[in-house]
Protein backbone atom coordinates (compact mmCIF):
# COMPACT_ATOMS: atom_id res chain seq x y z
CA UNK A 1 0.00 0.00 0.00
CA UNK A 2 1.00 3.64 -0.36
CA UNK A 3 2.73 5.32 2.54
CA UNK A 4 -0.35 6.73 4.14
CA UNK A 5 0.06 7.96 7.67
CA UNK A 6 -2.08 5.26 9.16
CA UNK A 7 -2.45 5.08 12.92
CA UNK A 8 -0.09 2.87 14.95
CA UNK A 9 0.09 1.99 18.63
CA UNK A 10 3.06 3.71 20.25
CA UNK A 11 2.64 2.59 23.87
CA UNK A 12 0.48 0.52 26.21
CA UNK A 13 0.31 0.53 29.98
CA UNK A 14 -2.03 -1.85 31.74
CA UNK A 15 -2.70 -2.74 35.36
CA UNK A 16 -5.07 -5.30 36.85
CA UNK A 17 -6.72 -6.25 33.55
CA UNK A 18 -7.57 -9.97 33.32
CA UNK A 19 -4.24 -11.72 34.17
CA UNK A 20 -2.13 -8.57 33.93
CA UNK A 21 -0.70 -7.16 37.15
CA UNK A 22 1.36 -4.42 35.53
CA UNK A 23 2.65 -4.33 31.96
CA UNK A 24 4.21 -1.50 29.96
CA UNK A 25 4.89 -2.09 26.26
CA UNK A 26 6.36 -0.05 23.41
CA UNK A 27 5.69 -1.95 20.18
CA UNK A 28 7.88 -1.36 17.13
CA UNK A 29 6.12 1.03 14.71
CA UNK A 30 6.09 -1.43 11.79
CA UNK A 31 6.64 -5.15 11.45
CA UNK A 32 6.03 -7.68 14.17
CA UNK A 33 6.19 -7.19 17.94
CA UNK A 34 5.93 -10.57 19.62
CA UNK A 35 4.69 -10.85 23.18
CA UNK A 36 6.00 -14.20 24.44
CA UNK A 37 5.56 -16.22 27.58
CA UNK A 38 4.34 -19.59 28.79
CA UNK A 39 0.68 -20.48 29.04
CA UNK A 40 -1.55 -18.62 31.49
CA UNK A 41 0.97 -15.87 32.19
CA UNK A 42 -1.13 -13.04 30.72
CA UNK A 43 0.05 -12.77 27.08
CA UNK A 44 -3.41 -12.83 25.57
CA UNK A 45 -4.58 -10.38 28.22
CA UNK A 46 -2.24 -7.83 26.62
CA UNK A 47 -4.17 -8.14 23.32
CA UNK A 48 -7.50 -8.14 25.17
CA UNK A 49 -6.48 -4.95 26.94
CA UNK A 50 -5.58 -3.26 23.63
CA UNK A 51 -8.81 -4.41 21.96
CA UNK A 52 -10.86 -3.17 24.90
CA UNK A 53 -9.08 0.16 25.02
CA UNK A 54 -9.51 0.82 21.30
CA UNK A 55 -12.65 -1.09 20.36
CA UNK A 56 -14.85 -0.08 23.25
CA UNK A 57 -17.45 -2.00 25.17
CA UNK A 58 -18.08 -4.69 22.55
CA UNK A 59 -14.49 -5.83 23.24
CA UNK A 60 -14.73 -5.56 27.02
CA UNK A 61 -13.42 -8.82 28.54
CA UNK A 62 -15.89 -10.86 30.61
CA UNK A 63 -13.79 -10.69 33.75
CA UNK A 64 -12.06 -7.41 33.04
CA UNK A 65 -10.76 -6.86 36.55
CA UNK A 66 -7.84 -9.09 37.57
CA UNK A 67 -8.77 -11.67 40.20
CA UNK A 68 -7.50 -10.61 43.59
CA UNK A 69 -6.54 -7.09 42.49
CA UNK A 70 -7.11 -4.41 45.07
CA UNK A 71 -6.81 -1.45 42.69
CA UNK A 72 -9.27 -1.13 39.78
CA UNK A 73 -8.30 -1.96 36.18
CA UNK A 74 -6.32 0.81 34.48
CA UNK A 75 -5.47 1.04 30.79
CA UNK A 76 -3.59 3.67 28.85
CA UNK A 77 -2.84 3.45 25.11
CA UNK A 78 -0.91 6.09 23.15
CA UNK A 79 -1.39 6.28 19.39
CA UNK A 80 0.86 7.68 16.67
CA UNK A 81 -1.64 10.44 15.82
CA UNK A 82 -1.25 11.81 19.34
CA UNK A 83 -4.53 10.44 20.63
CA UNK A 84 -4.37 9.02 24.16
CA UNK A 85 -6.97 6.48 25.25
CA UNK A 86 -7.42 5.79 28.94
CA UNK A 87 -9.79 3.57 30.92
CA UNK A 88 -9.73 3.73 34.67
CA UNK A 89 -11.77 3.79 37.84
CA UNK A 90 -14.45 1.45 39.13
CA UNK A 91 -16.51 1.56 35.91
CA UNK A 92 -13.43 1.58 33.69
CA UNK A 93 -14.85 4.72 32.07
CA UNK A 94 -13.24 5.84 28.83
CA UNK A 95 -11.32 9.05 28.25
CA UNK A 96 -10.05 9.79 24.76
CA UNK A 97 -7.89 12.88 24.42
CA UNK A 98 -6.80 14.07 21.01
CA UNK A 99 -3.68 16.21 20.42
CA UNK A 100 -5.65 19.43 20.19
CA UNK A 101 -6.66 18.80 23.79
CA UNK A 102 -10.30 18.16 22.98
CA UNK A 103 -11.71 15.16 24.75
CA UNK A 104 -13.72 12.83 22.62
CA UNK A 105 -15.18 9.38 23.00
CA UNK A 106 -15.40 6.12 21.09
CA UNK A 107 -16.63 7.97 17.94
CA UNK A 108 -13.16 9.42 17.39
CA UNK A 109 -11.53 5.99 17.76
CA UNK A 110 -14.02 4.33 15.40
CA UNK A 111 -12.84 6.63 12.61
CA UNK A 112 -9.43 4.94 12.42
CA UNK A 113 -9.77 1.65 14.28
CA UNK A 114 -11.00 -1.24 12.10
CA UNK A 115 -12.89 -3.71 14.35
CA UNK A 116 -11.54 -6.69 12.38
CA UNK A 117 -7.99 -5.49 13.13
CA UNK A 118 -8.74 -6.05 16.81
CA UNK A 119 -10.38 -9.38 16.08
CA UNK A 120 -8.52 -10.95 13.17
CA UNK A 121 -9.63 -14.49 14.08
CA UNK A 122 -13.16 -13.42 13.22
CA UNK A 123 -12.07 -12.80 9.62
CA UNK A 124 -9.97 -15.97 9.55
CA UNK A 125 -12.90 -18.09 10.75
CA UNK A 126 -15.43 -16.55 8.34
CA UNK A 127 -16.70 -18.86 5.60
CA UNK A 128 -15.03 -18.90 2.18
CA UNK A 129 -17.99 -17.02 0.78
CA UNK A 130 -17.94 -14.32 3.49
CA UNK A 131 -14.23 -13.76 2.91
CA UNK A 132 -14.77 -13.52 -0.85
CA UNK A 133 -17.66 -11.11 -0.32
CA UNK A 134 -15.55 -8.82 1.86
CA UNK A 135 -12.78 -8.79 -0.76
CA UNK A 136 -15.16 -8.12 -3.66
CA UNK A 137 -16.91 -5.40 -1.68
CA UNK A 138 -13.71 -3.51 -0.95
CA UNK A 139 -12.44 -3.71 -4.54
CA UNK A 140 -15.91 -2.77 -5.76
CA UNK A 141 -16.48 -5.36 -8.49
CA UNK A 142 -18.77 -7.85 -6.76
CA UNK A 143 -21.84 -7.27 -8.96
CA UNK A 144 -19.87 -7.27 -12.23
CA UNK A 145 -18.09 -10.45 -11.20
CA UNK A 146 -21.36 -12.09 -10.18
CA UNK A 147 -22.83 -11.25 -13.60
CA UNK A 148 -19.80 -12.82 -15.35
CA UNK A 149 -20.08 -15.91 -13.17
CA UNK A 150 -23.77 -16.34 -14.02
CA UNK A 151 -23.01 -15.96 -17.77
CA UNK A 152 -20.22 -18.53 -17.55
CA UNK A 153 -22.51 -20.96 -15.72
CA UNK A 154 -25.25 -20.53 -18.34
CA UNK A 155 -22.75 -21.24 -21.13
CA UNK A 156 -21.46 -24.30 -19.27
CA UNK A 157 -24.97 -25.70 -18.88
CA UNK A 158 -25.75 -25.03 -22.54
CA UNK A 159 -22.50 -26.68 -23.61
CA UNK A 160 -23.17 -29.75 -21.44
CA UNK A 161 -26.62 -30.11 -23.04
CA UNK A 162 -25.18 -29.61 -26.56
CA UNK A 163 -22.50 -32.21 -25.83
CA UNK A 164 -25.15 -34.75 -24.82
CA UNK A 165 -27.18 -34.02 -27.95
CA UNK A 166 -24.08 -34.28 -30.17
CA UNK A 167 -23.30 -37.67 -28.66
CA UNK A 168 -26.88 -38.89 -29.14
CA UNK A 169 -27.02 -37.71 -32.77
CA UNK A 170 -23.65 -39.26 -33.54
CA UNK A 171 -24.78 -42.54 -32.02
CA UNK A 172 -28.04 -42.40 -33.98
CA UNK A 173 -26.17 -41.74 -37.26
CA UNK A 174 -23.81 -44.66 -36.57
CA UNK A 175 -26.73 -47.04 -35.99
CA UNK A 176 -28.33 -46.25 -39.38
CA UNK A 177 -27.63 -48.73 -42.21
CA UNK A 178 -26.24 -47.45 -45.51
CA UNK A 179 -25.96 -48.97 -49.03
CA UNK A 180 -22.73 -47.92 -50.80
CA UNK A 181 -23.87 -49.49 -54.13
CA UNK A 182 -27.19 -47.65 -54.35
CA UNK A 183 -27.44 -44.70 -56.78
CA UNK A 184 -27.37 -41.18 -55.30
CA UNK A 185 -30.84 -40.16 -56.51
CA UNK A 186 -34.11 -42.15 -56.53
CA UNK A 187 -34.65 -44.06 -59.81
CA UNK A 188 -37.69 -43.11 -61.92
CA UNK A 189 -40.27 -45.82 -62.60
CA UNK A 190 -41.88 -43.79 -65.39
CA UNK A 191 -39.87 -45.35 -68.24
CA UNK A 192 -40.84 -48.83 -67.21
CA UNK A 193 -44.40 -47.80 -66.51
CA UNK A 194 -44.58 -46.19 -69.95
CA UNK A 195 -43.56 -49.50 -71.58
CA UNK A 196 -46.10 -51.26 -69.45
CA UNK A 197 -48.82 -48.80 -70.47
CA UNK A 198 -47.97 -49.36 -74.14
CA UNK A 199 -48.56 -53.09 -73.64
CA UNK A 200 -51.81 -52.36 -71.83
CA UNK A 201 -52.90 -50.04 -74.63
CA UNK A 202 -52.08 -52.73 -77.16
CA UNK A 203 -54.05 -55.16 -74.98
CA UNK A 204 -57.17 -53.16 -75.74
CA UNK A 205 -59.99 -51.59 -73.87
CA UNK A 206 -61.36 -52.43 -70.55
CA UNK A 207 -63.93 -55.17 -70.56
CA UNK A 208 -64.39 -55.39 -66.83
CA UNK A 209 -67.16 -53.70 -64.99
CA UNK A 210 -66.41 -50.00 -64.62
CA UNK A 211 -67.55 -50.32 -61.03
CA UNK A 212 -64.80 -52.78 -60.19
CA UNK A 213 -62.25 -50.49 -61.85
CA UNK A 214 -63.47 -47.50 -59.78
CA UNK A 215 -63.35 -49.55 -56.65
CA UNK A 216 -59.76 -50.60 -57.33
CA UNK A 217 -58.78 -47.07 -58.34
CA UNK A 218 -60.29 -45.72 -55.14
CA UNK A 219 -58.38 -48.30 -53.12
CA UNK A 220 -55.24 -47.41 -55.04
CA UNK A 221 -55.69 -43.70 -54.25
CA UNK A 222 -56.33 -44.54 -50.62
CA UNK A 223 -53.14 -46.58 -50.57
CA UNK A 224 -51.31 -43.62 -52.10
CA UNK A 225 -52.63 -41.26 -49.41
CA UNK A 226 -51.83 -43.75 -46.71
CA UNK A 227 -48.35 -44.06 -48.19
CA UNK A 228 -47.87 -40.29 -47.91
CA UNK A 229 -49.06 -40.31 -44.33
CA UNK A 230 -46.67 -43.09 -43.48
CA UNK A 231 -43.86 -41.21 -45.21
CA UNK A 232 -44.10 -38.55 -42.52
CA UNK A 233 -43.52 -41.15 -39.85
CA UNK A 234 -40.90 -42.91 -41.89
CA UNK A 235 -38.32 -43.22 -39.10
CA UNK A 236 -40.63 -45.35 -36.98
CA UNK A 237 -42.71 -46.97 -39.70
CA UNK A 238 -40.38 -47.83 -42.59
CA UNK A 239 -41.43 -51.48 -42.47
CA UNK A 240 -45.15 -50.67 -42.58
CA UNK A 241 -44.52 -48.33 -45.51
CA UNK A 242 -42.89 -51.17 -47.44
CA UNK A 243 -46.08 -53.24 -47.01
CA UNK A 244 -48.41 -50.48 -48.19
CA UNK A 245 -46.06 -49.70 -51.05
CA UNK A 246 -46.27 -53.30 -52.22
CA UNK A 247 -50.05 -53.15 -51.84
CA UNK A 248 -50.04 -49.98 -53.94
CA UNK A 249 -47.98 -51.57 -56.69
CA UNK A 250 -50.30 -54.56 -56.73
CA UNK A 251 -53.46 -52.42 -56.78
CA UNK A 252 -51.91 -50.29 -59.51
CA UNK A 253 -51.35 -53.38 -61.62
CA UNK A 254 -54.80 -54.71 -60.77
CA UNK A 255 -56.34 -51.39 -61.71
CA UNK A 256 -54.51 -51.55 -64.99
CA UNK A 257 -55.61 -55.14 -65.41
CA UNK A 258 -59.16 -54.10 -64.72
CA UNK A 259 -59.01 -51.86 -67.74
CA UNK A 260 -58.22 -54.74 -70.06
CA UNK A 261 -60.28 -57.53 -71.47
CA UNK A 262 -59.77 -61.05 -70.27
CA UNK A 263 -58.15 -62.38 -73.44
CA UNK A 264 -56.01 -59.24 -73.74
CA UNK A 265 -54.76 -59.96 -70.22
CA UNK A 266 -53.56 -63.28 -71.43
CA UNK A 267 -51.99 -61.76 -74.57
CA UNK A 268 -48.91 -60.39 -72.89
CA UNK A 269 -47.28 -60.79 -69.50
CA UNK A 270 -46.14 -57.81 -67.45
CA UNK A 271 -44.40 -59.98 -64.86
CA UNK A 272 -41.01 -58.79 -66.04
CA UNK A 273 -41.98 -55.14 -65.65
CA UNK A 274 -43.54 -55.81 -62.25
CA UNK A 275 -40.25 -57.26 -61.16
CA UNK A 276 -38.46 -54.16 -62.48
CA UNK A 277 -40.87 -51.90 -60.60
CA UNK A 278 -40.31 -53.93 -57.45
CA UNK A 279 -36.57 -53.49 -57.95
CA UNK A 280 -37.08 -49.75 -58.20
CA UNK A 281 -38.90 -49.76 -54.84
CA UNK A 282 -35.96 -51.59 -53.28
CA UNK A 283 -33.37 -49.29 -54.90
CA UNK A 284 -35.25 -46.20 -53.81
CA UNK A 285 -35.54 -47.54 -50.27
CA UNK A 286 -31.74 -47.79 -50.20
CA UNK A 287 -31.34 -44.30 -51.63
CA UNK A 288 -33.66 -42.95 -48.91
CA UNK A 289 -31.70 -44.83 -46.23
CA UNK A 290 -28.43 -43.30 -47.49
CA UNK A 291 -29.94 -39.79 -47.53
CA UNK A 292 -31.25 -40.27 -43.99
CA UNK A 293 -27.87 -41.43 -42.73
CA UNK A 294 -25.99 -38.50 -44.26
CA UNK A 295 -28.61 -36.09 -42.88
CA UNK A 296 -28.09 -37.60 -39.41
CA UNK A 297 -24.30 -37.27 -39.78
CA UNK A 298 -24.66 -33.60 -40.78
CA UNK A 299 -26.82 -32.96 -37.75
CA UNK A 300 -24.29 -34.60 -35.44
CA UNK A 301 -21.49 -32.53 -36.96
CA UNK A 302 -23.53 -29.34 -36.45
CA UNK A 303 -23.98 -30.05 -32.74
CA UNK A 304 -20.31 -30.90 -32.52
CA UNK A 305 -19.24 -27.54 -33.94
CA UNK A 306 -21.77 -25.74 -31.68
CA UNK A 307 -20.09 -27.51 -28.73
CA UNK A 308 -16.70 -26.21 -29.87
CA UNK A 309 -18.09 -22.70 -30.31
CA UNK A 310 -19.49 -22.75 -26.76
CA UNK A 311 -16.14 -23.98 -25.45
CA UNK A 312 -14.44 -20.96 -27.04
CA UNK A 313 -17.13 -18.65 -25.64
CA UNK A 314 -16.53 -20.04 -22.14
CA UNK A 315 -12.77 -19.55 -22.48
CA UNK A 316 -13.34 -15.96 -23.61
CA UNK A 317 -15.73 -15.24 -20.71
CA UNK A 318 -13.26 -16.72 -18.24
CA UNK A 319 -10.51 -14.55 -19.69
CA UNK A 320 -12.74 -11.46 -19.36
CA UNK A 321 -13.46 -12.43 -15.77
CA UNK A 322 -9.75 -12.84 -15.01
CA UNK A 323 -9.06 -9.49 -16.63
CA UNK A 324 -11.72 -7.94 -14.42
CA UNK A 325 -10.03 -9.34 -11.30
CA UNK A 326 -6.54 -8.54 -12.55
CA UNK A 327 -7.56 -5.01 -13.38
CA UNK A 328 -9.07 -4.51 -9.93
CA UNK A 329 -7.05 -2.74 -7.28
CA UNK A 330 -6.37 -5.75 -5.06
CA UNK A 331 -5.17 -5.40 -1.45
CA UNK A 332 -2.62 -8.10 -2.23
CA UNK A 333 -1.32 -9.30 -5.63
CA UNK A 334 -2.40 -12.90 -6.20
CA UNK A 335 -5.76 -12.57 -4.48
CA UNK A 336 -8.75 -13.78 -6.47
CA UNK A 337 -12.25 -15.17 -6.25
CA UNK A 338 -12.98 -18.58 -7.76
CA UNK A 339 -16.53 -19.97 -7.64
CA UNK A 340 -17.44 -17.53 -4.90
CA UNK A 341 -14.46 -18.46 -2.69
CA UNK A 342 -11.40 -16.40 -1.85
CA UNK A 343 -8.12 -17.64 -3.40
CA UNK A 344 -4.51 -16.53 -3.01
CA UNK A 345 -2.01 -17.55 -5.71
CA UNK A 346 -4.63 -20.06 -6.87
CA UNK A 347 -5.07 -21.71 -3.46
CA UNK A 348 -8.24 -21.84 -1.38
CA UNK A 349 -8.10 -20.67 2.22
CA UNK A 350 -7.84 -24.17 3.72
CA UNK A 351 -4.86 -24.96 1.45
CA UNK A 352 -2.90 -21.78 2.27
CA UNK A 353 -0.01 -21.80 4.71
CA UNK A 354 -0.64 -20.16 8.09
CA UNK A 355 1.52 -17.19 7.16
CA UNK A 356 -0.27 -16.71 3.81
CA UNK A 357 -3.58 -16.74 5.66
CA UNK A 358 -2.30 -14.04 8.02
CA UNK A 359 -0.90 -12.03 5.14
CA UNK A 360 -4.25 -12.16 3.27
CA UNK A 361 -6.21 -11.30 6.42
CA UNK A 362 -3.91 -8.41 7.32
CA UNK A 363 -3.99 -6.98 3.79
CA UNK A 364 -7.77 -7.14 3.58
CA UNK A 365 -8.26 -5.64 7.05
CA UNK A 366 -5.84 -2.87 6.14
CA UNK A 367 -7.84 -2.09 3.00
CA UNK A 368 -11.12 -2.11 4.95
CA UNK A 369 -9.80 0.90 6.85
CA UNK A 370 -6.53 2.31 5.45
CA UNK A 371 -6.26 4.65 8.45
CA UNK A 372 -5.84 1.67 10.75
CA UNK A 373 -2.14 0.78 10.67
CA UNK A 374 -2.09 -2.16 13.05
CA UNK A 375 -3.48 -5.65 13.64
CA UNK A 376 -3.57 -7.82 16.76
CA UNK A 377 -2.71 -11.51 16.33
CA UNK A 378 -3.08 -14.22 18.91
CA UNK A 379 -1.24 -17.58 18.98
CA UNK A 380 1.54 -17.34 16.41
CA UNK A 381 3.22 -20.50 17.69
CA UNK A 382 2.50 -22.43 14.50
CA UNK A 383 4.98 -20.21 12.62
CA UNK A 384 8.62 -21.23 12.40
CA UNK A 385 11.41 -18.63 12.60
CA UNK A 386 11.81 -18.24 8.82
CA UNK A 387 8.08 -17.69 8.37
CA UNK A 388 8.01 -15.19 11.25
CA UNK A 389 10.83 -13.23 9.63
CA UNK A 390 9.15 -13.28 6.21
CA UNK A 391 5.85 -12.16 7.71
CA UNK A 392 7.53 -9.39 9.66
CA UNK A 393 9.40 -8.19 6.54
CA UNK A 394 6.14 -8.14 4.61
CA UNK A 395 4.43 -6.15 7.37
CA UNK A 396 7.28 -3.64 7.35
CA UNK A 397 7.11 -3.27 3.58
CA UNK A 398 3.38 -2.63 3.96
CA UNK A 399 3.99 -0.14 6.82
CA UNK A 400 1.81 -2.30 8.99
CA UNK A 401 2.25 -2.88 12.70
CA UNK A 402 1.31 -6.24 14.21
CA UNK A 403 1.28 -7.04 17.90
CA UNK A 404 1.16 -10.78 18.37
CA UNK A 405 1.39 -13.39 21.10
CA UNK A 406 3.28 -16.65 21.00
CA UNK A 407 3.74 -19.46 23.52
CA UNK A 408 7.51 -19.10 23.72
CA UNK A 409 10.21 -17.47 25.81
CA UNK A 410 12.72 -17.49 22.95
CA UNK A 411 14.76 -14.66 21.49
CA UNK A 412 12.17 -14.01 18.76
CA UNK A 413 9.93 -12.43 21.42
CA UNK A 414 10.51 -8.71 21.96
CA UNK A 415 8.89 -8.97 25.38
CA UNK A 416 8.14 -11.84 27.75
CA UNK A 417 5.21 -11.83 30.16
CA UNK A 418 5.62 -13.83 33.34
CA UNK A 419 2.90 -13.95 35.97
CA UNK A 420 1.16 -10.82 34.66
CA UNK A 421 4.37 -8.76 34.55
CA UNK A 422 6.99 -7.92 31.96
CA UNK A 423 9.92 -10.21 32.75
CA UNK A 424 13.12 -8.27 33.68
CA UNK A 425 11.19 -5.05 33.06
CA UNK A 426 13.91 -2.82 34.52
CA UNK A 427 16.57 -4.04 32.09
CA UNK A 428 14.77 -4.66 28.85
CA UNK A 429 12.01 -2.04 28.57
CA UNK A 430 12.47 1.69 28.16
CA UNK A 431 10.32 3.50 30.75
CA UNK A 432 6.97 4.23 29.17
CA UNK A 433 5.87 6.91 31.63
CA UNK A 434 7.65 9.51 33.73
CA UNK A 435 9.84 7.98 36.41
CA UNK A 436 7.84 8.70 39.59
CA UNK A 437 4.73 7.12 38.14
CA UNK A 438 6.74 4.05 37.14
CA UNK A 439 7.68 3.48 40.81
CA UNK A 440 4.22 3.75 42.28
CA UNK A 441 3.06 1.59 39.44
CA UNK A 442 5.43 -1.25 40.21
CA UNK A 443 4.53 -0.96 43.86
CA UNK A 444 0.79 -1.09 43.10
CA UNK A 445 1.27 -4.42 41.42
CA UNK A 446 2.30 -6.28 44.54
Amino acid sequence: GGIRMSVKITALEAENVKRIKAVALTPSPTGLTIVGGNNNQGKTSVLDALAWALGGDRFRPDAAQRDGAVAPAHLKVKLSNGVVVERKGKNASLTVTDPTGRRSGQQLLNAFVEPLALDLPRFMEATDKEKADILLRIIGISTELHTRDMEIKALYDKRTFTGQLAAQKKHFAEELISYPDAPEKPVSASDLIRQQQEILARNGENQRKRQQFHELARQRDEALEEMHRLDERIAELTAQREEVSKKHTLLFTQAMDASKTAEQLQDESTAELEASIRDIEETNRKVRANLEKSRAEDEAAQYDSEYKRLTEAIAQKRADRMALLNGADLPLPGLGVEDGALTYNGKHWRDMSGSDQLRVAAAIVRRLNPDCGFVLLDKLEQMDMTTLQEFSAWLEAEHLQAIATRVSTGSECQIIIEDGMVKDAETTLPPVTEKPQQKSWTKGAF
